[in-house]
């Protein structure tokens, strides 16, 4: 390509977009700009000269990277540079990889890299949905085989009118936010969360999004005819005619006699002897060097056989390779609390999948600090977290952990969206929430498994939520204009159907949900269907998590910290802390607790016992509360004169005992009634023009019988008040 070529397209009132290439990474196969009011994104893609031949899958690497500089913002840490991605970064890099890897062709072999970066940022145009443009953009104006344009855009909703790209601040205030990415009226990707929303309502956002999506595939289209890009002739994997015509001598229907096959496992031991058999078969036939020497293509070719074999058994008769119906949900068990020290703790089981979660609470501090592209006047940090681990383990392999990887991070964020809008406010309920869900045996939808097992674990843990989420996966298979809907599906037929549907929700709505799809898209009309048989799956598998617990535990667990939320006057906050921290650290040190203050005064104390809450918040209160004159106090004696004794009656605050307000008899030395550290009960007798405090012993003996102690030693207990 010469030259820079740009096309400019309003895609809905008040939204441009433009796609400008030629400027940038000529190198490149293909490199694009999208832009959108202030907000850049640049995506590379590339792809190897050669095919790999030691793979049976399409090698797509897909990476978004954050670049602080677009925001004009310094990387967070100790290193000023970006170094590995955020989850944010990672979660658009899945959605970008979502949108277009259904687009390749089949039998792809060669090295495929996507390289996308914001340039520039502004609030009013998130990069997410621009960088699966720019994407979208760079392979279609390559010449890399791809069957593309797609288009994306967000729609959120406020005062119940439906916006298409909200801005940042719109986001979090609308009740909706979904990602949707389509092809020429048929879906390919959405990502979506929602404040408990009717089915029929996420239908009406899709349509709603549709005729934005045509007009961004029209402006790619119009620019790819600028380019007018020649296509590579690239090597695809296909499996000869003689290993298809052996295979379909081997594998015929009759296989579906052996259904149904309750277990993973008793699929497994029946695939594994069917491969054998071909193998054997074909190794009397052409020779062991042809079999060792097409061992990927023999089993593309047993695999896309028996898919076939297995979705025709399905559309057939309408059972599954298990026995279920269409609709039907694995059987479910579930245990609460049944780890000891946690906090609150689920294990769920559906079928041959299960998730453990363990809740933990915490306080403020123990917050996750985010630092974002996105500008923002306040500090961002996020309350509640969920985390996704999936060991090799719990499918059976032997392999270690390296920590979480794209999937994990993508299963985690999804859970952690379907819970958001049943939990408590802060000002309600004051903690930092994690979850973890362990998936200790999987066999699809684990994802979902975690998502009930944290709801589970929530109201174990005394969490009130306002209701319990459950999840469930929808498969389909569509063939020849036939929609077949699975509920609950296995990692089965997952691998063998056309889509992966995850949608989470209340008894009352939707609240989050995620579509994969492995066709180059599905009409709407499945998704409907989809939706619908979700929602009666959802309630079966919520009436079985109310059996186990219906309502959030009363009492918090005795390990769990305690947390209270007062509120001061702002003025006072220096109060509290006092000069260089002095008085803020001796409250610590003395009751144990955690306290974290707020700028316009409110005050977080979190502490492991009672008592040491009801200590700091009487402290507080003591410091912050004005002092007038017949107010009494317990104090501690800090400072001794020959003419009277200073007494600490709130932290910072000391007010004077002149030796004559000591006792009602005279005293000779101060030190006769006296010590250094003596707790002793007094009241305000004035406040001086200059702040001195005036305080008498004695005028508690002549109001109240009860100060006669006060005549000895002068040391009392703190008593309960």
């Amino acid at each position: 390509m010469n030259g820079v070529h740009s096309i400019t397209k309003e895609i809905a009132e008040g939204i441009v977009i433009n796609i400008e290439t030629g400027l940038l990474a000529k190198q490149a196969n293909g490199s694009v700009t999208v832009r959108s009011g202030d907000t850049i994104v640049f995506s590379a893609a590339t792809m190897s000269k050669e095919a790999r031949s030691d793979i049976d899958f399409m090698p797509l690497v897909v990476d978004f990277d954050e670049k602080m500089y677009a925001a004009g913002k310094f990387p967070g840490g100790f290193f000023k540079r970006e170094g590995r991605p955020s989850e944010r970064a990672i979660l658009y890099s899945r959605i970008i990889d979502r949108s277009i890897r259904p687009l390749f062709q089949k039998g792809l072999r060669n090295d495929v890299c996507i390289s996308s970066f914001p340039l520039s940022i502004d609030n009013d145009f998130p990069a997410d949905v621009l960088s699966i443009i720019a994407s979208s953009a760079a392979l279609c104006i390559s010449d890399i085989p791809f069957n593309g344009p797609v288009g994306a855009v967000r729609v959120g909703e406020i005062d119940k009118k439906f916006i298409l790209n909200p801005t940042i601040d719109q986001i979090e205030k609308s009740d909706i936010d979904i990602v949707v990415v389509g092809k020429e009226n048929n879906i390919l990707m959405i990502e979506g969360s929602f404040n408990e929303i009717p089915e029929d309502k996420i239908i009406e956002v899709i349509n709603y999004a549709l005729p934005a999506i045509t007009k961004i595939c029209d402006l790619q289209k119009e620019l790819i005819s600028l380019i007018n890009p020649t296509k590579s002739s690239v090597y695809l994997q296909e499996p000869t005619e003689d290993i298809i015509n052996a295979l379909d001598s081997i594998l015929t229907s009759s296989i579906t006699d052996r259904f149904p096959l309750k277990t993973k496992q008793d699929f497994e031991n029946l695939e594994k002897e069917l491969k054998d058999e071909i193998l054997s078969t074909l190794s009397e036939r052409f020779g062991t060097e042809f079999v060792e020497n097409n061992l990927l293509l023999i089993n593309q070719a047993f695999q896309n056989r028996l898919k076939k074999i297995i979705r025709n058994y399905v559309i057939k008769n309408k059972k599954r390779v298990d026995g279920r119906n269409l609709d039907e949900i694995r059987p479910i068990s579930i245990q609460v609390g049944l780890l000891p020290r946690a906090h609150g703790s689920a294990l769920f089981t559906r079928g041959q999948t299960q998730a453990l979660s363990i809740a933990t609470l915490g306080t403020q501090e123990d917050s996750q600090i985010i630092d974002t592209l996105y500008q923002s006047s306040n500090e961002i940090r996020k309350r509640y977290m969920h985390h996704y681990n999936f060991p090799g383990f719990s499918v059976g392999e032997a392999r270690p952990s390296r920590g979480p990887g794209r999937r994990e991070i993508g299963h985690g964020a999804l859970a952690e969206k379907a819970l958001l809008p049943v939990l408590p406010k802060e000002s309600d309920f004051p903690y930092t929430i994690r979850v973890v869900s362990e998936i200790l045996e999987s066999n699809g939808s684990s994802s979902m498994a975690s998502t009930c097992g944290s709801s589970l674990s929530l109201m174990d843990a005394g969490v009130p939520i306002s209701k319990h989420v459950g999840g469930i996966a929808m498969g389909l298979i569509y063939e020849n204009d036939e929609i077949v809907v699975l509920s609950d599906i296995t990692g089965l037929e997952d691998a063998l159907g056309d889509m992966d549907f995850k949608v989470t929700g209340t008894i009352d709505g939707v609240s989050a949900l995620q579509l994969d799809v492995k066709v180059p898209g599905i009409p709407i009309d499945a998704l409907s269907i989809a939706l619908k048989k979700a929602n009666e799956g959802r309630k079966v598998i919520i009436e079985k998590m109310n059996q186990a617990i219906s309502h959030p535990r009363e009492v918090l667990s005795n390990y769990a910290p305690r947390i209270e939320m007062i509120q001061i006057n702002p003025d006072k906050i220096s109060d509290v802390i006092g000069q260089g921290g002095k008085i803020i650290k001796k409250i610590i040190e003395e009751t144990g607790s955690k306290i974290s203050i707020e700028q316009d005064g409110k005050i977080y104390i979190a502490s492991t016992s009672r008592e040491g809450l009801n200590r700091t918040i009487e402290i507080i209160n003591n410091i912050t509360k004005p002092i007038v004159p017949g107010q009494i106090y317990i104090g501690k004696v800090t400072k001794i004169f020959n003419f009277g004794a200073l007494v600490e009656i709130a932290p910072g605050k000391e007010g004077l005992v002149h030796i004559s307000e000591l006792s009602k008899t005279r005293v000779k030395n101060v030190e006769d009634v006296l010590k250094l550290g003596d707790e002793v009960t007094v009241k305000v007798l004035d406040l001086e023009s200059n702040g001195k405090i005036n305080l008498s012993i004695k005028a508690l003996s002549e109001n109240s019988s009860d100060s006669k102690s006060n005549k000895h030693s002068g040391k009392q207990k703190r008593t309960n008040r």
